[in-house]
């Protein structure tokens, strides 16, 4: 059975939205987890708004540069759980019909690789409690944002960290330390 897997970027205050925060952290070692992740996956999973921003940036981006991701994106195989998408634009998207969770059980049961599924809202939200996801990935990023988050939101702070400690419990709770960091 294929596996689902959820992977998030996400700021300190639990901001998902718009993640053009990440770009800064984006490097290497960050790029080199993502090209497995997606090539560990040969399917897409994503809701309505996921999907709107997905398809609004990356046909427009070079997939001739394979350091942009855009060849994957625009090309793999992409399904959408929606109810008001009726025409989706983007190469190779899906809409999902009927119940949610019996559409996402019967895609886990076709033969391929796992199924990446980028945000964290009402779609993922069913499918935990449905158990059908996986693996969550959350992408800890050292910034607060402000605004509507997955936790409480911090309206109108915006800053910066730097990690200085981690602690992995046995537990399997991780404790990372971050200072704020200090601009010249």
């Amino acid at each position: 059975m294929r596996k689902l897997i959820n992977s998030t970027y996400i700021t300190l205050d639990g901001v998902i939205d718009n993640p053009m925060w990440t770009m800064p952290y984006f490097d290497g070692e960050a790029a080199s987890l993502a090209g497995a992740q997606t090539e560990a996956a040969d399917a897409m999973l994503m809701g309505r708004a996921t999907y709107d921003g997905f398809s609004s940036v990356w046909p427009n981006m070079d997939e001739s540069d394979p350091t942009t991701g855009a060849a994957y994106f625009n090309n793999v195989k992409k399904y959408v759980a929606s109810t008001t998408l009726t025409n989706p634009t983007w190469n190779n998207t899906e809409v999902l019909q009927g119940d949610l969770v019996e559409a996402v059980t019967a895609l886990k049961a076709q033969p391929g690789k796992n199924i990446i599924q980028y945000g964290f809202g009402s779609v993922t939200a069913q499918l935990i409690r449905a158990g059908l996801v996986d693996e969550v990935r959350f992408w800890i990023h050292p910034v607060l944002e402000g605004g509507p988050s997955l936790t409480v939101p911090l309206a109108d702070v915006k800053a910066s960290f730097d990690l200085v400690d981690t602690r992995v419990h046995k537990s399997g709770v991780i404790v990372a330390s971050y200072q704020p960091k200090v601009t010249p």
